[in-house]
């Protein structure tokens, strides 16, 4: 197995913290600042931006306890198709939404307060397909991001260890832009065990490295597949590498030979897409 090296990408993770507070239902009224309990806190996601609320409200997965809404987003907003005939929605000013998220936040006039999405276990996952798993990628910018182009590409969940890896909610849901409503997230107690187990049941696992010993183009790829991800600066851990069948390298041809994970994942993604293989 080749030495640990870096990821074909290299950017220091920003971390980004949102503080969630919660407000009371009713209409054309100040939200209250709700910031009672941690615990209460960690229960409710806050999801901002228009695809992003637009997506949580057509999802019939998602319980939406509280939706605020400017006018102007409200009727941007196919609110009559959204599937929640029980939730009223609360018309406020932008101010009073941005005053429950970080100072730049774009909410595009639309908010929820929601509880989380109940996430599949590991071994129920059906052996088909594609998966994507992310190791200590903590950036949510890069998370959300990475679960977008996972939306497009019809994968089927992104695996991520249950610590190191951002809430499902605020800046990841916003950068999503609605693909939190699609593809799973999957928290594990420990990548490498799970890339293990992934392996037993028939999955491929391929990891991405930039020295790696075949050109991601030139692997033979076969379904079910588990594409690895490393993390900002530092790349795959050791274990996690030694979890994979194959490391990979994504050929680049011009000067700069690194990438952000989120673009590297678009790429790598539209080599994996087309030639997979039904095993």
């Amino acid at each position: 197995m080749p030495p640990h090296r870096k990821p074909p990408w290299a950017r220091h993770a920003r971390q980004a913290h949102a503080h969630e507070r919660h407000t009371n239902h009713g209409e054309k009224t100040r939200p209250r600042d709700f910031s009672a309990q941690k615990k209460a806190e960690d229960e409710r996601a806050l999801i901002y931006g228009l695809h992003a609320v637009g997506e949580a409200l057509a999802n019939p997965k998602r319980e939406v306890l509280r939706f605020l809404v400017t006018e102007n987003a409200f009727r941007r907003l196919d609110f009559r198709e959204a599937g929640k005939p029980g939730l009223r929605p609360q018309i406020v000013s932008p101010q009073e939404i941005a005053r429950l998220l970080p100072s730049d936040a774009v909410h595009q006039g639309a908010l929820v307060e929601a509880l989380p999405l109940e996430a599949p276990a590991l071994e129920t996952l059906a052996p088909e397909g594609i998966l994507l798993a992310l190791d200590q990628i903590t950036d949510p910018h890069n998370v959300g991001a990475i679960l977008r182009t996972a939306a497009a590409f019809a994968v089927n969940g992104v695996v991520v260890p249950l610590r190191h890896s951002p809430a499902a909610t605020g800046v990841l849901a916003k950068s999503a832009s609605g693909a939190l409503e699609h593809v799973p997230l999957i928290p594990v107690r420990n990548l490498a065990d799970a890339l293990i187990a992934l392996g037993e049941r028939g999955f491929m696992r391929v990891g991405l490295d930039s020295e790696g010993e075949a050109t991601l183009d030139g692997v033979a790829l076969a379904a079910p597949l588990v594409l690895v991800l490393g993390a900002e600066g530092r790349g795959l851990r050791e274990r996690v590498r030694q979890s994979c069948d194959v490391l990979a390298r994504i050929e680049l041809p011009g000067r700069i030979k690194s990438l952000n994970v989120s673009n590297a994942t678009a790429i790598a993604l539209s080599s994996v897409h087309r030639r997979v293989k039904s095993g």
